[in-house]
Parts: structure tokens; sequence; C-alpha cells
């Protein structure tokens, strides 16, 4: 029998519960525990073994069948989730009975003071006698998986975001419910945008990588897309879309913007404190190109962040079954005795790599197979051999 660790990390995504289900189901089934680790690497930071049994539910929690039953049913992580970084932790997150406790320091990316608690999760994990951790989420979250891999815990790991940039798989739970509701709300927006016959900016997640601002625009046929990874003119980006807006018999136009998007020679805007892996806060390039556009052409503008409503609600059936599939794997890796592993998709097979694969690289956008960078729209004519999502 083997004591088995799940946790979600990160922003949650619609797949997580159905992911979290599967796990619990096969692993019941061949005689195994599961204990469910609550926000995140948070749980195992945050908790104390000392504490009183009460406190201790807070941040870890057993899991069976009855537990997990009906949580397929809805999106987000029952178990919730944060940005937790235990080999990053700012003074002001240290937990109180930690506090005072001998551990490495170092500067962080941003000169910060931070303190690494590696030491105490391995102690946690020691106490809760758990011999197997499955993380899942995106590259910050598994990028401490893959630390703990290399401290000696055996670690399978699955990833999830709906940016779809985790570095080494095709797919990632979570991005296709996310480009799913995108492109359900740029058409809804068509009828306002129509009705007032303006300009209509949709900005949508994505950081290092323009994919769902790239496909959403693909499948929603907009008429320009920007990406995070090719800076913009602003005054050539207006010349466009005043001509694609003559040119539709409604009078109006749209265009989609990753939040991670920059003009050329500008900066990515990022607001507030960094977490714990060093992002601050992204957003709000779309409002400056809207106000850009006004200034330039003149246009009223609807701007329109799709931002949370991409990741809340449902997944989709094809989250779900690569969710499920996914916790499938990732058992199988388990009962195989096969650590320090990541599962994954690749050329729309399902297989999975060494866990620090995800180090490797930065996933981004395939530039010169899929987006005009001089019309600043999507370029997509090869697709034989391509995944399914062309990523």
């Amino acid at each position: 029998m083997l004591r088995i660790g799940v946790l979600t990390g990160g922003g949650d995504v619609p797949g997580l519960n159905p992911c979290i289900k599967q796990i619990v189901y096969r692993a019941v089934d061949a005689g195994h525990e599961v204990l469910g680790i609550r926000r995140g690497w948070g749980g195992l930071l945050n908790y104390n073994p000392d504490a009183p049994e009460e406190e201790k539910q807070k941040w870890v929690i057993p899991l069976n069948k009855q537990v997990v039953r009906t949580v397929d049913r809805t999106g987000g992580t029952f178990l919730h989730t944060s940005r937790t970084n235990p080999s990053n932790v700012l003074p002001s997150q240290v937990p109180e009975f930690l506090k005072g406790v001998e551990v490495p320091t170092h500067k962080d990316k941003h000169n910060r003071d931070v303190a690494d608690y590696t030491s105490h999760v391995l102690n946690v994990l020691d106490h809760l006698g758990i011999d197997v951790l499955i993380p899942i989420g995106g590259d910050d979250t598994l990028s401490y998986g893959e630390r703990l891999h290399r401290e000696g815990v055996k670690v399978v790991a699955i990833p999830k975001t709906m940016d779809n940039d985790v570095y080494g798989t095709d797919y990632c739970i979570g991005f296709s419910t996310a480009v799913t509701r995108s492109v359900e709300f740029i058409h809804n927006l068509r009828t306002s945008a129509g009705s007032h016959e303006r300009i209509a900016v949709v900005e949508l997640f994505g950081r290092n990588s323009g994919e769902t601002s790239l496909i959403a625009a693909y499948l929603a046929g907009v008429d320009r897309a920007i990406i995070s990874e090719v800076p913009f003119d602003p005054h050539r980006l207006a010349e466009m879309i005043m001509e694609d807006k003559r040119m539709n018999p409604s009078n109006y136009a749209m265009l989609t913007v990753s939040e991670g998007a920059r003009m050329i020679e500008g900066e990515v805007i990022q607001t507030g404190e960094a977490d714990a892996y060093g992002h601050k806060k992204l957003g709000g390039i779309g409002a400056v190109v809207g106000s850009l556009l006004n200034e330039l052409t003149g246009e009223n503008i609807i701007y329109q962040q799709v931002a949370y409503l991409m990741r809340s609600g449902a997944p989709d059936s094809l989250d779900l079954m690569v969710a499920a599939n996914y916790a499938q794997m990732a058992m199988s890796l388990v009962e195989q005795g096969r650590f320090g592993r990541m599962v994954a998709l690749q050329r729309g097979l399902y297989t999975d790599i060494n866990i620090n694969t995800i180090m490797q690289g930065i996933k981004r956008v395939n530039v010169a197979e899929l987006y005009d960078v001089g019309q600043y729209r999507p370029k997509v004519r090869h697709v034989f051999g391509m995944p399914m999502f062309l990523m």
C-alpha cells in the first residue's frame, strides 16, 4: 500500500477536479491511500506537525471515493490553490510556528530577501508518510516539484495551465476550455461592437505565450491578434483595424490581445507585488491599446478583459478527457515505480517525459509557421503533421 499526496497549485482551471477524482478512484481501487494537500505548496509550508488535529485539517485531508464523488461536476479545484513557493518565502509569509527556525536565505530575482523552507517541507512529507507526490500545476508549481524530486521525493507531475505553456507537452489541462470560453465571448461581443459600429479590443490571458490570443482569434475569425511573442506598432495596427472596419458591412472590427503583449520598444504592463515565483500581475495592455486606437483613429472603443471568465466554470469535453487520462497515466507511472516524470501529450499521443524537461525552455508560439508578423493575424496554412492545437 502506498500513501499518495496530491495538490493543485497556481491558477485554477477547469479539469482539476476531474483529474483529482480519477487519481483517487484508481488509487483506492488498488488499495492505496490518498491525502489531499490543500492550497498547493502552501499546504506543506503551513502544516505544523505539532498542531491540534483540527488545525492540521486546514492543510491536509484524507481523500476517498465518497469525498470526491461529485467534484468532477464543477470547475476549479476543491483542494484550493496558491502561488506559494517554499523555496522563496518572504518574511511576511513565514508561518508563525516557523519563525526563528534557521533555514537558508537568498535574494530573489527582485532582490528581495527570501528563505528556503524545503527542509520543513521534506519533514512534513516524512511526518505524513507520503510515499509519492502528484503535483498538478503549471511550470511554476511543477518547478518546485522538480526541486523535490532532486531532493529524493518520488514525484509524478501533471501539467495544467490555460496558457498551455508548460515546456515539453503539447497540451495542458484547462487550455481547451479557455479557448472555448474566449471564442464564445468574442462572438457574443460582436452584437455590441456591431450595433455601435465600434472597434472591440479583447484582452486574453497569456504571459509568455500568445497561444490563447492566436488560437481564439483563428477560431473566432477575429480581424487582428496581438500576441506576447511579437511586439507591435500601434500606428500600423490602427491603420489595419480601420481598414478592417471599413471592409465590414456592419462597420465594426475586433482584435485580441495577449496580456503579456507589448509595443515596440515598450514594456509588458505589470502591477503589484511579485509573487513567490517572481511574477507580477499582468493585465491592462488591452486598455492601453484601446486608448491608443481611440486617439489615433477617433473611433469609439469597446475594451473587454475576458480574464478569469476564461478559467471559470465546468470543463469542456476535451479537458474532461485529458484530465481523466492524465490521472490514469500518473497512476500507471506510480504503480510502475517510475518517478521524476511528467505526463504529456506530444504530436497527439499520450506519453511521459523527464520532469526536468520543464526547466529547459519556455514554450512559445511558432511565429514563423502560425503568425503573420506584418499583418498581426493568424497565418495557419500547413497543418499536416501538426498537433491538434497546432502548438
